[in-house]
């Protein structure tokens, strides 16, 4: 699997306060992420995710999967290169108070 991320630094530094949501894989480990930012695009909706809300932090783009009409949200990790790309550069142009940095670990 390919898990790209975004490490990005905050540079505005007025207290934050973002809502907290628990990403569970495959194998049932669980991680919490807080949300920096959504957006729709072509009726999906993409959340940018990072692992903490301290200056600097890593981040990662999530696709939501649910199934029309659940209750529950799904969420995966944006593997696709295209999609990710194009995705990064919307959230990119939105949060001009940080500072973004790409990175691919493989």
């Amino acid at each position: 699997m390919r898990i790209a991320n975004i490490r990005l630094t905050r540079t505005d530094k007025e207290e934050l306060n973002m809502e907290k949501i628990i990403f569970q894989s495959d194998d049932g480990t669980a991680a919490e992420f807080y949300v920096e930012e959504q957006t729709n695009i072509a009726g999906v909706t993409y959340l940018l995710v990072s692992d903490s809300q301290d200056e600097e932090a890593d981040a990662y783009i999530l696709k939501d999967i649910s199934a029309p009409g659940s209750t529950e949200a799904c969420y995966e990790m944006v593997e696709d290169d295209d999609e990710l790309q194009a995705v990064y550069a919307v959230f990119q142009q939105m949060l001009d108070d940080v500072n973004f940095e790409w990175r691919s670990d493989f």
